[in-house]
């Protein structure tokens, strides 16, 4: 069982003394969230010299060959939350307004989308496209123009993972409280 607190990148390096290398790592890709285990097999039909898990540090001297995992380690927003940029009090019809979503402690964000709510309607999705691993704070902006009917409204964002088919299923949530605007 792997450990993998503050792991960047592992190498299985096998010592063989054969020009054929059939190795299988099962599974061949993991998403482990920070600080959990992983538990990955590495067989082989062939006689070994050594086997032996190697992380990102350099080259062996000596005849070898070597299989990467791709390790996806993610963690999971500590808060979200959201609120009217520069404004307090009620909100003015037909009035431009800028809703922010701050979204604290997350990685990689990559794989994170920010989604908007107006009550239970999508109103947008946005895709973070950094390619930042370490836990990282992020906001999302979303602009309004509120009408006479909106007083009342509740706006919400939620901050997603998409780990893919190997991270966890649900995809791991946090929601904000609801944020409920009066519109004058």
């Amino acid at each position: 069982m792997l450990l993998l607190p503050k792991l960047v990148g592992l190498a299985l390096i096998v010592l063989i003394n054969s020009d054929v290398f059939p190795l299988n790592l099962q599974p061949p890709k993991v998403v482990v969230e920070y600080g959990a285990a992983a538990s990955v097999n590495c067989s082989t039909t062939i006689d070994l010299m050594g086997m032996g898990w190697e992380a990102s540090q350099g080259p062996v001297d000596i005849m070898q060959h070597k299989v990467y995992l791709h390790v996806i380690i993610y963690k999971t927003p500590e808060s979200v939350s959201i609120s009217i940029v520069g404004h307090t009090g009620p909100m003015i019809e037909s009035g431009q307004y800028e809703l922010q979503c701050d979204i604290q402690n997350v990685a990689p964000v990559e794989f994170l989308t920010v989604s908007w709510f107006k009550g239970d309607t999508v109103v947008e999705n946005i895709t973070i496209t950094d390619h930042i691993k370490t836990p990282v704070n992020r906001s999302s902006t979303l602009q309004i123009s509120p009408s006479r009917a909106d007083d009342g409204a509740h706006y919400r964002c939620k901050a997603e993972l998409h780990l893919g088919p190997e991270g966890p299923q649900p995809p791991p949530t946090v929601t904000s409280d609801p944020l409920n605007i009066t519109v004058h």
